[in-house]
């Protein structure tokens, strides 16, 4: 338990500093729970200045729960291509027709209703609660997690769970019963303007006199995590199937990485095969076809959050055309200049930037 005194402090201060400081953000100007609700989820695992032209467009396109609702999942997924961990976006359109369904049409306020949506956690949920219907409900993102550890010395690493229930019992206790939402949004804003990973701005932090931390020059050594193993590294292909003009896409299912995205079929290399073997094998598998593999078109690389590629990208043509869905949802085939108007993840939108710019099929 906190001492009441401390608590006091620390609320008093940080909303003080909070008031004066706080950024200017667009989800900030407003008190629409649909709004915030939408920027909760676009900033789970992303950065501020990365979500704001997002949620700018988004809010443009989609500016209430109706229009998300009647939005094909095309148009979803386009919005959100760029911003990554797509099932986000999946994730929103599925709970707005839960919204409509079971909750007539207005956002939940409390936690555990929050929390049977797809997409909401205890985190997310606490956040929505709290800031956009002023409930009592605590948060624990990961700038949060920083200032805990080091306001309070907490040694144990984050990522075992005796830390992870110490730090939502702290939250849980520091949590005002006035305007909750408000200091939520302090605790978050310190961490991402002064109590930064590394290089902590402590000089200017409101809370410093009664940081531990800061008292014993534990700054650099808090939070403890364990260490991360290497990522493996795979290598992938693609093939840009040509016919008539056109280039064939191929549609993800919807569960799994990249979910409802369209890309260029293809796949992972395994053990002793060649890149073309390694193409012409997925392509059996994916639409039982064949394919001659032609030129090589490219190379592209980029990491996600459990393992990097490097991608290769052929063109082809097909040896028998009767394509079967084994794997994927939809197939199309495409004009150079409509590739733009399908959402792909970061690497197919590379391949279509290449094949742009070469302006050939």
């Amino acid at each position: 338990m906190i001492d009441p005194e401390k608590k006091l402090c620390i609320n008093t201060d940080l909303i003080s500093w909070y008031q004066v400081f706080a950024r200017d953000l667009p989800w900030r100007r407003t008190t629409d729970p649909y709004a915030i609700w939408v920027s909760e989820i676009m900033l789970q695992q992303t950065r501020v200045e990365t979500v704001i032209p997002y949620y700018t467009r988004w809010m443009d396109e989609l500016p209430m729960l109706g229009s998300l609702v009647s939005a094909d999942q095309d148009q979803v997924l386009k919005l959100w291509e760029g911003l990554g961990y797509y099932k986000r976006a999946l994730n929103l359109h599925k709970a707005a027709q839960l919204i409509v369904d079971s909750f007539d049409g207005s956002l939940p306020e409390n936690v555990k209703s929050l929390e049977s949506l797809p997409g909401i956690g205890r985190y997310t949920a606490g956040a929505i609660s709290s800031i956009a219907f002023n409930q009592q409900a605590p948060v624990l993102d990961g700038n949060i997690k920083r200032v805990f550890t080091r306001l309070f010395n907490i040694s144990t690493p984050l990522q075992i769970s005796e830390t992870e229930k110490e730090l939502w019992r702290i939250a849980e206790d520091l949590l005002p019963e006035s305007n909750p939402g408000e200091f939520n949004q302090a605790l978050m804003e310190l961490g991402a303007l002064i109590c930064l990973p590394k290089k902590p701005v402590c000089d200017h932090c409101p809370l410093k006199d009664g940081c531990l931390a800061f008292q014993y020059n534990l700054q650099g050594d808090l939070p403890v995590r364990k260490e991360k193993s290497p990522l493996p590294h795979i290598q992938v292909t693609a093939a840009v199937i040509e016919k008539d003009g056109r280039v064939l896409l191929a549609k993800r299912p919807p569960e799994g990485l990249l979910g409802g995205m369209w890309e260029f079929p293809g796949g992972k290399q395994e053990n002793n095969e060649t890149l073309p073997e390694t193409l012409e094998r997925e392509i059996k598998e994916e639409l039982d076809a064949s394919i001659q593999v032609g030129e090589h078109l490219g190379t592209y690389h980029h990491a996600y959050t459990h393992y990097k590629v490097t991608l290769h990208a052929y063109r082809c043509r097909l040896v028998l055309e009767d394509l079967k869905m084994l794997y994927h949802t939809d197939l199309d085939w495409v004009t150079l200049d409509a590739l733009n108007t399908y959402p792909m993840g970061k690497l197919d939108r590379v391949i279509t930037s290449t094949l742009l710019e070469t302006k050939s099929y």
